[in-house]
């Protein structure tokens, strides 16, 4: 049984809590404690799964409760439940909060987010990669693309087209901004997938702060075959990423959400290889280097050196931010798409198709990426016809961005 805290300076809200979580004290151990001091004496010597706290508290606040806990339990899942959508709790708590939930939070929503979270930690078979990945705020983005972004915002005549272009050309800055844009904090009425629409709903009176004061970004901390290895993995993401999004226009030309669900997740299909490269540089650049001298494909290598895979982690940690199903569904099964239940056609077949069009036009790094497509998944889904039609537009798509 899962052991979830709740944390808040007012008895009464405890209490609404307690009354409408009632019909999950079958799932959870429940501990509702009241104010942030009590319940870091209480975390101390007990820790627990999931904590969600309260932003506003007189002795500890929610953002420096959070703090703690990610320092000294970082496997914690750490939940913002609060009512106050103003700059200052945004900025404190970007760096210490998995997602953030606004108040008054209905229960099917709290127990949903919840739930989500438990599953993927059961997900990660690896306590040790647990702890190192949930205790990430940010994925991690290359000093040049870090440098040209900081740059433009400190300019007078900083651009919101230009920050966006820069921001959608990184992978770890496109996952960390639109976890914070997609918060509750902004009550949004649809998930917000493009670095563009994100950057604009911003503005820079918030965005400046974010990013130069409240570290929603990290710069990538590597060697500079580490950081080579990063940069093609770029490149090869925003491929996918392109490709998807085509395939997923000429099967479901009228469904937008599915086409931007495709281009999202054709971006981050691979964000677990980042993460295991900053958390495990000398360790994963030796199974990087193993694999490809092996040719072996590196989720194999990973999973006979790690017990989970790049795959494994990405998803983990997109699920964990509060990503859409769809887009997690797509990292956790772009290799092995067979092992997904649907038999429909989903952003996961246009990622896991496209991944291997892409390597088919660079054969390169394929050893690393894996570039087998699942013919019998494509049968079942009775779409395996269509892969001529795919393999034309995705080799065209590659020679216009290799002539741009």
């Amino acid at each position: 049984m899962r052991h979830v805290m709740f944390v808040d300076d007012e008895p009464n809200v405890l209490d609404g809590l307690r009354r409408s979580l009632r019909k999950y004290r079958d799932d959870w151990d429940m501990q509702f404690v009241v104010g942030g001091t009590t319940a870091w004496t209480v975390l101390q010597n007990s820790p627990v799964d999931v904590l969600v706290s309260d932003m506003r508290m007189p002795d500890m606040d929610g953002a420096e409760l959070l703090e703690q806990v990610k320092e000294h339990h970082p496997d914690t899942v750490r939940i913002l439940l609060s009512g106050q959508a103003d700059r200052e709790a945004i900025l404190r708590s970007v760096g210490v909060a998995h997602q953030f939930l606004s108040k008054p939070c209905p229960p099917d929503l709290l127990h949903a987010t919840i739930h989500r979270a438990c599953a993927l930690h059961d997900r990660m078979r690896s306590p040790q990669l647990m702890r190192l990945i949930t205790n990430r705020d940010s994925l991690p983005v290359l000093p040049e693309s870090y440098s040209e972004l900081v740059d433009e915002l400190r300019s007078a005549e900083a651009n919101l087209t230009r920050i966006a272009d820069l921001i959608s050309q990184d992978v770890g800055m496109t996952c960390s901004l639109l976890r914070v844009v997609n918060s509750s904090y902004f009550g949004l009425r649809r998930h917000i997938e493009s670095p563009t629409h994100a950057v604009t709903l911003l503005g820079l009176r918030l965005l400046k702060p974010l990013v130069l004061s409240a570290g929603i970004f990290s710069r990538f901390d590597g060697q500079a075959e580490t950081l080579s290895r990063a940069q093609d993995l770029l490149e090869h993401s925003l491929a996918v990423s392109e490709v998807a999004r085509k395939i997923a226009q000429l099967e479901r030309p009228a469904d937008t959400e599915l086409m931007d669900h495709a281009l999202l997740a054709g971006v981050v299909h691979d964000v677990g290889q980042l993460l295991l490269a900053q958390a495990l540089p000398d360790e994963y650049d030796e199974l990087t280097t193993t694999a490809a001298s092996q040719n072996q494909p590196l989720y194999m290598a990973e999973t006979e050196a790690l017990g989970i895979s790049h795959a494994d982690v990405g998803a983990y940690l997109l699920g964990l931010w509060g990503f859409p199903e769809p887009i997690v569904e797509a990292v956790a099964f772009h290799h092995q798409p067979e092992q997904c239940r649907s038999l429909e056609f989903s952003p996961l077949t246009a990622v896991h198709v496209a991944n291997a069009l892409v390597n088919e036009v660079n054969p390169q790094n394929s050893n690393c990426y894996d570039s087998s497509i699942n013919f019998q998944y494509l049968n079942e889904l009775k779409l395996l016809e269509r892969l001529p039609v795919w393999r034309t537009h995705a080799a065209a798509s590659m020679n216009r961005g290799d002539a741009a």
